[in-house]
């Protein structure tokens, strides 16, 4: 494994593997949101700054049969030439003559891109010729998309085979993998992950690893009501797996068994329908009337939350508190951001992972007053999961 920070990029290309897999405008298919874009620049920059090349390769969507216009990367070329201040040239496709032939000819400090990976079926599957083919686009390999790390495709994973001594970490990923070791290894105390979401079903083993590691968990969102239920607690319509009561009352024993503080919410904002201008009302968690559902959580719970945050050293937030989507139900997940904001002011480091939380971090525009924002969702929960991703194992070797 080669290092970014010491390897000499002068005279060579480096074939980067991106994740530019970012939301399109369905009218324009003009690029949505840049943060993945804007993420990855520092990477290409400092290759092109020490007289490298760039080939970009990614996906993006999920196409079904070969090409679809809509999935195409050249809708990103000049969205991407703006942000690294470079023209960005397209490739056409990801493997065969013309690509292959711009490829080669590219000078020191020119970036190209290739077209959709998963225009080809092999990429997915992971097939051996396929990386290989793509393998000819470059004297080194970058893998830089860490939120595609846990799938074992052809350009994340098997075309680093080709690159025995010339394969290494962008400056992303390796953010991400310090950031997350930072939660899990660090001697800093109390640690308090904040994990919310719909379901208990798609974070039991998460929560399972982090009761080994946790001083303080707080539960948030729908799956909430799941505990509560589990305690006898009355949810009304609120979103409940009942599966899985047996889990959360698990879960509650090993966290008492292990001295972590599982923290459950106590009030909530329940309406009568899901809808931004349904009736809605605060009660005590447990008491909610048959056809209210709860889709926030109230006051004394953004107290109690807040009170366990400023106290802590490390947060790692994984899920939002309600349905932040809709502005009459998203004072729960404000109130959690805005605390773990000021933590972090305090000297606390905290770590935002998973889809809907770094939605919502951005939602309410306090990016930038955290400590990370993680850009894989999937990736960085199999990762704090203990997996081992292939697209990190890849490198590692």
């Amino acid at each position: 494994m080669a290092d970014i920070h010491t390897y000499n990029f002068s005279g060579k290309r480096a074939l980067i593997r991106v994740d530019f897999n970012v939301p399109l405008d369905k009218e324009t298919l003009a690029v949505a949101d840049d943060t993945r874009i804007r993420a990855a620049a520092p990477t290409i920059l400092h290759i092109l700054k020490q007289g490298g090349s760039v080939v970009l390769m990614s996906h993006l969507g999920r196409p079904k049969e070969g090409p679809e216009e809509k999935y195409s990367l050249r809708h990103i070329v000049a969205h991407t030439s703006k942000v690294l201040g470079v023209e960005v040239k397209f490739g056409g496709d990801c493997i065969g003559a013309e690509a292959y032939d711009m490829s080669a000819a590219l000078q020191a400090g020119e970036v190209l891109m290739l077209e959709n990976v998963r225009f080809y079926k092999q990429e997915t599957v992971g097939t051996e010729s396929f990386a290989e083919a793509l393998s000819k686009h470059g004297d080194v390999y970058v893998n830089d998309a860490f939120g595609t790390a846990h799938r074992a495709h052809a350009s994340t994973t098997v075309v680093a085979n080709y690159f025995p001594n010339d394969k290494m970490f962008g400056y992303l990923i390796e953010g991400e993998i310090k950031a997350v070791d930072k939660v899990l290894n660090s001697t800093d105390k109390p640690l308090t992950a904040i994990v919310g979401g719909a379901k208990v079903s798609s974070k039991i083993s998460i929560i399972e690893r982090l009761l080994d590691k946790v001083d303080n968990l707080i539960v948030g969102g729908g799956m909430a009501y799941t505990f509560v239920k589990a305690m006898g607690g009355n949810v009304g319509n609120s979103l409940v797996e009942d599966d899985y009561l047996e889990t959360a009352r698990t879960i509650m024993t090993q966290a008492k068994a292990k001295g972590v503080n599982l923290y459950i919410p106590t009030d909530t904002i329940i309406a009568d329908a899901f809808d931004n201008n349904a009736n809605r009302k605060e009660v005590k968690i447990g008491e909610i009337p048959a056809g209210w559902m709860g889709l926030d959580t109230g006051a004394e719970t953004s107290k109690a939350c807040r009170e366990i945050i400023l106290n802590s050293k490390l947060i790692l937030w994984n899920g939002p508190m309600g349905v932040f989507e809709m502005e009459n139900f998203q004072q729960g997940t404000v109130d959690v951001a805005n605390a773990i904001v000021d933590a972090t002011a305090k000297g606390a480091f905290s770590l935002i992972g998973g889809g809907d939380s770094v939605a919502a971090i951005n939602k309410f525009k306090l990016a930038d007053k955290v400590s990370y924002v993680s850009t894989g969702g999937g990736a960085m929960l199999e990762y704090l999961e203990g997996i081992e991703l292939p697209g990190i194992k890849a490198i590692r070797g």
